[in-house]
């Protein structure tokens, strides 16, 4: 018998949410929503981040710093998904509008 997949717990508080026009827009023209994209963020699901930045997203889970994760829509298109060190807010936006 397969065991049912447990859902994944958060790892971290997002602060208030935001998104980008671009990034909405992106999102918009891809079918997709950023409620899944926010939800692998907040549960440790870094998406595409290189080694370097997957590594420094686990320690900044303990020493509070600045968490990244980067994502591609269905069409290729690249978004990032920013938590501040503070944890006051995450935003969801278009890598040229960082």
């Amino acid at each position: 018998m397969i065991a049912p997949l447990k859902p994944k717990r958060p790892k971290f508080n997002l602060g208030r949410i935001v998104a980008t026009p671009g990034a909405l827009e992106t999102l918009e023209e891809s079918g997709e929503s950023a409620d899944s994209l926010i939800c692998r963020h907040h549960t440790g699901d870094w998406g595409d981040v290189c080694e370097d930045d997957a590594a420094a997203n686990e320690q900044a889970l303990g020493d509070g710093e600045r968490i990244l994760s980067v994502y591609h829509t269905a069409k290729g298109e690249k978004l990032y998904v920013i938590t501040e060190a503070d944890r006051s807010s995450t935003c969801l936006l278009l890598p040229d509008e960082y």
